[in-house]
C-alpha cells in the first residue's frame, strides 16, 4: 500500500466520487514549526498527543545510559540514500566494497551498501505492478472457472482455501477493475476538454457568474461546462484567471491520470512485469539470489517518508528529525511496488535484514489476500529466533481488522486467542487533535491491534532532497520503529516481547469516545514512559539482573 491520491477528489458528485483511502496522503506544505515536529511532543505538559521524543532521551541519558546504534530495517518502495536528512544515518554494509561488482561479504547480494531490491533486476526496476487480487484471480480463474464445471467443481472441493481466496480475490477485482479504467477514461476526457474551457472563459476569471453566463454551443462544450460546474467553488480553482485555472486544472488531471492509469495495469490480470524484469521463477518460494542494488527504484517517496520518520536529521533550515535520529541507521530494502508486495520478496526481505544486522523493521504495507502467507509466517517465525522486532502497519480502510484481514499478520486466524510469533508489533494511526484521536482511515482491532502513533499529517524526508506531509498507518508504523530502537539502543538486551510491553502497558490513554477499543493498548505511546517502564522492570546492567522494579514507579508509568 502506497500514497493517498487526493487531486481527484474535487471531482465527486461528475458521474462517479473517487475519494479514497490508502497509506498515505498528500498535505499542502506548512511552515509552522510545532506542525512539522507535532509527533515528537509530550503530552502531559502540552496536551497533544505525541511520543515524547525529547524526554525519552533525557530520562535514559540521566540513568548513565550509553547508547548502542541499532539497523532499522525499511522494507519499503526504497529510499533516497543520498537525502541531505538521512543521508548520515544510512546504514552502510562494512564487508562489502562498493561498486567493485563482487559479493565481497559472500551474503548472495552484490555490492548491497545500504541495502537490496527484491524488485528490480538487469533488465532494471518494477514499477507498477499487480495489486495481488488480481495475480490471484488471473492464476486460479482457470483453475475453479475453467471450460470443464466438472473438473472445476472437483478442484473447488479439492482445495477450499483456495477457492475461498479466489471468491474473495474475485469480488474485489470486479469492483476495481472498472473503476480504474472508468477513471481513466473520464480523466483523459476532462483532460483533452481543457482547451474548451479556456475557450469559454474568454479570458474572464473563473467564478461563479462567469460559469453561469456561459451557454454551450455543442455537446463538448456541454461535457465542459458540467465539469466547470463541479469544480466552480473549489477553493482551489475559484476566482482564479483564466490562465491560473488552465494551469491548475493541468496539474489535476496529470496527477489524477499518474494514479489512476497505473492503476488500471494493476488491475490488469494480463499485465505481469515481473519476469521480464526481475527475471526469478516467482513461484519458487525457496528462490532467494534475485534482484539489484537499486536502493530508490522508480518511485521512493513513501520509503524515503518512512526512513525520515524513524531517522531523519536536521539539515539546513529543515527541523524535521526522526524519532531515533540519533541512535538508528537506516538499512534500504525495496519490497514495495506500486501495486501489492509479492510474499516472496516480503520473506526474503525479512530473511536479508535480519541476516544483515537489523533489530527493527519497519512494515508499513498490507493487502486482503496472501497466497504466499505460510513463507511470510515463516520469516516472521524466523526473525523472532533472531531476536528481531517487527513492526507493521495496522491499514488504513477504516476497518476492524479481524474482520478484515490484513496481511501479513501475526495471527493465523482471527479467533486465536494470542499471536503465533512474541515479536510482530501491530500499529493504528493517531492525529493530533485529542477529541478525534483515532485518524479516520486507521484500521483498528481490542486484540490484534498493539497500539496507536501519530500517523496523521506527518511531515517527512521525500525524494529530490525534498520534504512532504503524509499521512497513513504507514506513518505511524516508523514512529514505533523509530521509539523500539531508542529502547533498544540504550537497553541491547531487550527482547522484542518486552519492547513491545514496555511501549504497550505505558501509553497515554484516551477517554474519549471508544478510543480504549481500538488497540491492547487503548492509547497512544510515549517514548519516555516505556523508557521508565523498560529500565524499571527489564534493564540488565553491570550484574546481568533486571532492576526489581518498585511498585510507586509500576504505578507512575500508567498515569
Amino acid at each position: 500500500m502506497k500514497k493517498l491520491f487526493l487531486a481527484a477528489v474535487f471531482l465527486t458528485g461528475f458521474t462517479m466520487s473517487y475519494a479514497q483511502e490508502t497509506s498515505a496522503q498528500s498535505a499542502d506544505p506548512k511552515s509552522d514549526k510545532d506542525l512539522m515536529t507535532w509527533y515528537h511532543k509530550d503530552f502531559s505538559t502540552t496536551k497533544v498527543y505525541g511520543v515524547n521524543t525529547e524526554n525519552a532521551y533525557k530520562f535514559l541519558e540521566s540513568k548513565g545510559l550509553k547508547p548502542k546504534t541499532v539497523i532499522v530495517g525499511v522494507l519499503d518502495s526504497g529510499v533516497q540514500v543520498d537525502h541531505p536528512g538521512l543521508a548520515k544515518n544510512m546504514w552502510s554494509n562494512p564487508n562489502e566494497v562498493p561498486n567493485n561488482g563482487k559479493d565481497d561479504d559472500n551474503n548472495g547480494y552484490i555490492d548491497d551498501i545500504h541495502g537490496w531490491s527484491f524488485i528490480g533486476g538487469k533488465n532494471g526496476d518494477i514499477d507498477v505492478d499487480n495489486m495481488e487480487v488480481t495475480r490471484v484471480v488471473a492464476k486460479y480463474k482457470p483453475v475453479f472457472e475453467g471450460d470443464d464445471s466438472t473438473k472445476n467443481k472437483a478442484n473447488q472441493a479439492k482445495m477450499p482455501e483456495e477457492f475461498a481466496m479466489y471468491m474473495k480475490s474475485k469480488e474485489m477485482y470486479g469492483k476495481k477493475s472498472v473503476e480504474g479504467q472508468q477513471s481513466v477514461k473520464l480523466y483523459t476526457m476532462i483532460q483533452e476538454s481543457i482547451p474548451t474551457m479556456v475557450k469559454m472563459l474568454n479570458g474572464k476569471p473563473f467564478t461563479a457568474e462567469t460559469v453561469k453566463a456561459i451557454k454551450p454551443a455543442d455537446q463538448n462544450e456541454a461535457r465542459a461546462l458540467q465539469v466547470m460546474n463541479q469544480v466552480v467553488n473549489n477553493p482551489e480553482f475559484a476566482g482564479k484567471s483564466a490562465v491560473e485555472f488552465e494551469k491548475t486544472m493541468k496539474e489535476q488531471m496529470k496527477e489524477a491520470l499518474d494514479h489512476f492509469t497505473p492503476q488500471a495495469q494493476q488491475y490488469d490480470i494480463n499485465f505481469d512485469p515481473r519476469k521480464e524484469i526481475v527475471g526469478d521463477n516467482y513461484d519458487d518460494y525457496s528462490e532467494k539470489k534475485y534482484g539489484n542494488n537499486h536502493y530508490e527504484g522508480p518511485d521512493a517517496v513513501h520509503g524515503t517518508h518512512v526512513a525520515g520518520i524513524i531517522a531523519g536529521l536536521p539539515q539546513g533550515k529543515e527541523v524535521q528529525y526522526g524519532v531515533a535520529s540519533k541512535v538508528a541507521k537506516i538499512m534500504s530494502v525495496r519490497t514495495v511496488p506500486n501495486g501489492d508486495e509479492r510474499d516472496k520478496d516480503v520473506a526474503n526481505a525479512i530473511r536479508y535484514a535480519v541476516d544483515n544486522g537489523a533489530k527493527v523493521l519497519n512494515m508499513s504495507f498490507g493487502k486482503p489476500v496472501s497466497p504466499g502467507k505460510n513463507v511470510v509466517w515463516d520469516a516472521f517465525k524466523y526473525a523472532e529466533d533472531k531476536g528481531v522486532l517487527l513492526v507493521k502497519a495496522a491499514g488504513n480502510e477504516n476497518q476492524d481488522v479481524a474482520e478484515h484481514t490484513a496481511y501479513p499478520t501475526n495471527f493465523k486466524n482471527a479467533s486465536d486467542a494470542a499471536p503465533f510469533v512474541s515479536n510482530v508489533l501491530v500499529v493504528g494511526a493517531s492525529t493530533n487533535d485529542s477529541a478525534s484521536l483515532r485518524a479516520g482511515f486507521s484500521n483498528y482491532n481490542k486484540k490484534m491491534v498493539n497500539v496507536f502513533a501519530p500517523g496523521q499529517e506527518i511531515y517527512s524526508t521525500t525524494p529530490k532532497n525534498e520534504y512532504q506531509y503524509l499521512q497513513g498507518t504507514s506513518m505511524a508504523s516508523p514512529v514505533v520503529a523509530g521509539a523500539a530502537a531508542v529502547l533498544l539502543a540504550y537497553m541491547p538486551n531487550l527482547t522484542p516481547a518486552q519492547i513491545i510491553e514496555s511501549l504497550t502497558k505505558s501509553s497515554n490513554l484516551s477517554t474519549v469516545g471508544t478510543f480504549a477499543d481500538y488497540s491492547q493498548a487503548g492509547g497512544v505511546i510515549d517514548l519516555k514512559k516505556a523508557a521508565e517502564y523498560a529500565f524499571a522492570n527489564y534493564y540488565k546492567g553491570n550484574t546481568g539482573k533486571a532492576n526489581k522494579p518498585a511498585k510507586a514507579a509500576k504505578k507512575a508509568v500508567r498515569k
